[in-house]
Order: C-alpha cells, then structure tokens, then sequence
C-alpha cells in the first residue's frame, strides 16, 4: 500500500519478505548468546534494514533507471530467492522466539480475548501499524502529499511537492514492512529459516492489498480472511485428513485468493498514476 499509493507497483514483496526473514534468522544466529530479547530485537532490527535496502533498490531501478516495475520486482524476488538459498547455512540454528502476551483483562473476553488479546509481540505491532498507516495515510501532510504522488504527481510537482522523494520514501518504508514480515516468520511463527518459506505469501499480501482496494483497513480484512484460509489448511493437515489428497489441502489458501481478487479486480481502482514514471521538471522541494 505504502508504494502502490504514491505510484510505485511493487511485486517483489516476496523478495522483500524472504530476505528480510534470511537477515532475521543470521542476526539471531549469530547473537544466541546474547539475552533473548536483546537477541529477537536485533533480528527485528536485521530484518527492517534488510527489508528497507531491497525497497531502496527497488526505488533505484524504477526511479532513477525507470526499468519496468514489474520487471524490477521480479528480479528482487530472483534475487532473494537465489541468495539466500546459496548463503544459508542449514547447520545453523536460530534459538528461541517471542513468546505470546496476553494482556490482563482483555484476554479474558470470551472468543475475542484468545484471537485478539493473547498474542506475540509482532502480531501486536502489525495490528498498531494499520492504525498509523491509516492515521498517516488520511489526517497527515505526510499521507495527502504520498497520495497526490500516486494520483496526479504532475500536479503535486506543480505546488512543490518533490514526487520521486516521496516515491522513494515509501517504497523504503514499505520494504522494511515487507522485510519485518519475514522476520516474523522466523522469529514469532516458526522460529527458523527455510528456503522459499515465504511460499507466495508476498503474492497474498498483493491480493489483499487489491481485495481491500489499496486501503489499511481494507487490506487487513483481505489479509485476515486470506490467514483463515491458511489455518484451515494447516488444521486439516494436521487433523490427518485423508479423504482429500494432501496436495489439494494446501492448495486451499491460494484457490481462496484467485477466486477473491478475480471478482474484485474490476470493480477497485488502483491509483491512477500507478506504475508510471514521473520526470521531475525544474527543482521541487
């Protein structure tokens, strides 16, 4: 949403994602010795950094190099594909994850406390982002400046607004969201690397950001319905299902996803700039 909305198409989330998911895993690795937490925060850190330079290279070639941004995001996902398969050490292993935290009080509400209030740590900071990413998007200088970037930059150029400084802000800033959902996979889901764990994830959250029309909330939901189905998968995996072969259970989460975005794709709209590139004319501040 951040890239999409000042008109910068980014498919290479699974990139994003995966890398920032490896640099998660090789700080964690390498400071096990280190208190937990101090150890599971700097993977945090690892993983924003990672995920931010992958959105800044993005930024590059989109921007400066104006290569195709579909392009440019299939090779951020060639890339971290490629990379960290040859880097990973699988004699490494990463010790501890963050635990969950139930919060007193909340957590005893029936069905809602379990699901919303007894939770780890990044899921809470997911749920706070949507917040500000709202708040920023919609009731900030900030957020009216980043959308009028993606709708009509050659009129945001006009009252000076610097469109590529934007594009390239937010294209950085969602690549660390990117690479801090990669950490959460290693360290609050499943507590290791894997190579490819990512597992098209970067493409449902694409899904969800078109299902919830390129809004925070919107996208949540999307992203909410989209995780049931991945649950539901993992359940009757582990239920032994046997009725249904293995391999149709785990198609279930991205059956879901094509079937939900084809009948939305016709009926949202995505930011009328989006994808285009802009050459700047004269000095904008």
């Amino acid at each position: 949403i951040l890239c999409e909305r000042t008109g910068i198409i980014n498919i290479g989330i699974e990139g994003m994602m995966l890398a920032g998911a490896f640099a998660a895993f090789v700080a964690k690795t390498n400071t096990n010795d280190w208190p937990l937490l101090a150890s599971l925060l700097f993977g945090v850190a690892a993983a924003l950094v990672t995920g931010g330079l992958m959105g800044l290279l993005h930024g590059v070639f989109s921007i400066r190099y104006r290569m195709d941004q579909i392009i440019s995001g299939t090779v951020l996902i060639i890339l971290a594909a490629g990379l960290t398969a040859y880097l990973f050490d699988r004699n490494a292993v990463a010790e501890g994850k963050f635990g969950t935290i139930a919060i007193p009080g909340l957590s005893q509400i029936p069905v809602l406390g379990e699901v919303i209030f007894t939770n780890p740590p990044l899921t809470y900071t997911t749920l706070i982002l949507v917040v500000v990413i709202h708040i920023g998007f919609f009731y900030t200088r900030w957020g009216l400046r980043s959308r009028a970037c993606g709708e009509h930059p050659r009129a945001a150029d006009t009252v000076g607004i610097n469109v590529n400084r934007f594009r390239y802000m937010n294209t950085i800033i969602g690549g660390m969201l990117a690479g801090l959902a990669g950490g959460f996979l290693v360290l609050e889901a499943v507590g290791q690397f894997q190579e490819g764990m990512t597992a098209g994830r970067g493409f449902i959250s694409l899904a969800a950001m078109i299902f919830g029309n390129w809004m925070p909330f919107g996208a949540m939901g999307a992203s909410l319905l989209f995780g049931y189905t991945q649950a539901l998968q993992n359940e009757l995996l582990l239920a032994g299902v046997t009725t249904v072969p293995r391999q149709f259970v785990s198609m279930i989460p991205y059956i879901v996803t094509i079937v939900a975005v084809s009948g939305f794709v016709g009926r949202v709209r995505p930011p009328a700039a989006e994808g285009k590139v802009y050459e700047t004319e004269g000095g904008s501040e």
